[in-house]
């Protein structure tokens, strides 16, 4: 097990490690046999790969490759296809040639399935077998497409997708009803044969499963429990998806600890949630029943810990008059929502506080708009015309053109130039009278819309130069004191985690280039998937009843993304909902801790 605190230093390790292969096998004179996986997680590790390429003359001429699985049906030129994702994320980008890259076929008959896949597992034998085999997990625990069920003896196969990972894919394919119910896939016994195996995990999101493959019981029902019998087997995790294994949780239970204060913290925290009493209750039986003998000899007596927790935990609620009043502020919004979602109950407290507020949206988050929301509002533009007597020539061509383009368009597809526009713009709307809602103006807000976002597509690019210099800019013109970023790693996509690497370039760069700026303090909130812990926030700010009425009534300005928003991610309720339920929680939980009782909490970490 690899634990690091970034994902890309996950990148960086896994490729080092592939590179030190491919030449070794090169010195031995013969070639590498590399297992190579899809999606989200592995893209970094296949970005250092080409960039070994390019500056170290790292070499793929003698490296055979064999692909995880692919989606069946599936055409190889389809916008999800592996097949596309490899060549377009790696191959296309090296020295290796065609003929030794091998992915499942997706397009055959399904009579003709059978052979292909006994095939394939021939073509990894007659390879030598795979050297290095390079896996996600899913959040079923799945490696490669196995499922729940899968067999330790299992081989190359077609099967059935779980729900789960259908759901997973769902926004992907622009809805779960795309997303094709079957896949070929390698086997566990075939991954298993590998004689190095490396999975990656990165997020909050997988920290569960994460722990269930590591710590858990060997089962079917979790594939990724096999790897515990494959003793060339590494785990690459990053802090959050380490988060639930016990030797970080609980470390207490394992073994000797050096107590921190921040341990300290997490273990009494811990202890009244496992004992279902306040803190300032705990009694020292309490703590020599639960391994924690040795934290009362190194502070004293229960009272005394109890003491010194209930106060650390009391000192960080911020209340509105505790709060930054009269300061220049950025609070930068990966998507046009983010901020009403994650910080609604704050930003109305620093409107009040008066502060000069900017609410820069690093992303036009136009693929999340559904095409009968285009339809609806080109048929509300027509009718203003014919009704208001403006360019109605115009506006009557561009949406002919707009419904011709939907009418045609297949799930995945990119949007024309012009559909992703009225995408754009209707989610700059949407923004506005969010914050406006809050007692913003619309003056606060700027439009960043980021490059590495225009794809059009799901996948984005790299952060780049020019993303990090349109932040700068904004930096530099607005001077602030404290800024807003967004901290979670749950985004299905990652943008969130881009986002805050342009804001984290932009910063070091200005440092670096203009000693006259000053840096401003950072505080990291975290969207619609998760909430700090109590334990790891540095302030939580109580939200009262009408407050979270507010924030909803912001996030309700967002249209396109209500009742069914296009990447929900695994949560089927609506942003609103998750957002009532994890502010109520955040200040139940600190209320069954023994402290005050409020009505609502949000929770930031001062980076």
């Amino acid at each position: 097990m690899v634990v690091v605190p970034d994902h890309d230093d996950i990148a960086r390790l896994v490729a080092a490690r592939i590179a030190t292969i491919v030449r070794a096998r090169a010195a031995e004179g013969r070639p590498c046999v590399l297992g190579l996986a899809t999606g989200s997680t592995p893209i970094g590790v296949y970005r250092e790969l080409i960039r070994m390429h390019r500056e170290e003359g790292l070499s793929f001429a003698h490296v055979t490759t064999f692909n995880l699985d692919e989606y069946y049906p599936m055409a190889p030129d389809n916008v999800h296809s592996y097949v596309r994702y490899m060549w377009e994320n790696l191959f296309s980008q090296i020295d290796i040639p065609r003929e030794q890259v091998h992915i499942p076929r997706g397009d055959l008959p399904r009579d003709e399935v059978e052979a292909h896949v006994v095939a394939y597992e021939a073509a990894i034998v007659k390879a030598g077998g795979i050297d290095f085999q390079l896996l996600g997990i899913g959040k079923t625990g799945h490696i490669g497409f196995n499922e729940p069920g899968s067999g330790a003896e299992s081989r190359t196969r077609l099967v059935a997708l779980d729900m789960v990972t259908r759901r997973d894919a769902a926004a992907d394919f622009f809805g779960e009803e795309n997303v094709p119910r079957e896949a070929i896939t390698m086997g566990v016994a075939t991954i298993l044969a590998a004689r190095e195996v490396a999975i990656l995990a990165t997020g909050e999101h997988k920290a569960a499963i994460v722990r269930r493959a590591v710590e858990g019981e060997v089962a079917v029902d979790v594939a990724a429990t096999f790897l515990q019998r494959h003793p060339g087997t590494t785990f690459y995790v990053d802090a959050a998806a380490a988060a639930d294994l016990t030797r970080v949780a609980t470390p207490w239970l394992l073994d000797e600890v050096k107590w921190t204060d921040a341990l300290v913290l997490r273990a009494v925290v811990w202890l009244s949630q496992t004992t279902g009493k306040a803190v300032l209750k705990l009694t020292e039986r309490d703590y020599a029943e639960h391994h924690l003998s040795s934290l009362l000899a190194r502070h004293g007596s229960a009272g005394d810990v109890n003491g010194m927790i209930f106060n650390e935990l009391g000192s960080r609620i911020r209340g509105r008059s505790k709060l930054p009043s009269g300061q220049r502020m950025i609070c930068f919004s990966p998507h046009p929502d983010d901020d009403v979602i994650s910080m609604g109950g704050i930003l109305r407290k620093m409107v009040l506080n008066e502060n000069q507020i900017t609410v820069a949206y690093m992303t036009s988050g136009n693929i999340a708009v559904f095409d009968h929301d285009v339809r609806r509002y080109v048929d509300f533009l027509a009718r203003l015309a014919r009704d208001q007597r403006l360019d109605v020539e115009a506006i009557e061509a561009m949406r002919a053109r707009v419904l011709a383009f939907l009418a045609q368009k297949k799930p995945g597809d990119v949007d024309s130039a012009e559909v992703q526009d009225i995408k754009r713009v209707i989610r700059e709307a949407e923004a506005i009278s969010g914050i406006e809602t809050i007692g913003l103006t619309a003056t606060a807000a700027r439009f960043l819309n980021l490059p590495f976002y225009q794809t059009g597509k799901v996948r984005k690019d790299p952060i780049g130069p020019a993303d990090v210099a349109i932040v700068k800019q904004l930096l530099r013109t607005e001077r602030p004191q404290l800024v807003f970023v967004a901290g979670d790693l749950s985004d299905p996509h990652g943008t969130h985690r881009m986002c805050k690497e342009a804001i984290e370039s932009a910063l070091a760069e200005l440092k670096a280039d203009d000693p006259s700026f000053e840096q401003p303090e950072v505080w990291l909130y975290r969207g619609a998937w998760q909430e700090w812990p109590i334990t790891e926030a540095t302030w939580l700010v109580p939200i009262s009843q009408d407050e979270l009425r507010l924030k909803i009534q912001a996030i309700f300005k967002h249209q396109s993304q209500k009742d069914s928003a296009p990447f929900p991610g695994q949560d089927d309720r609506e942003f609103w909902q998750r957002v009532d339920a994890r502010n109520k929680e955040t200040a139940a939980f600190l209320d069954r801790l023994g402290l005050a009782e409020y009505f609502a909490m949000e929770a930031y970490v001062v980076a």
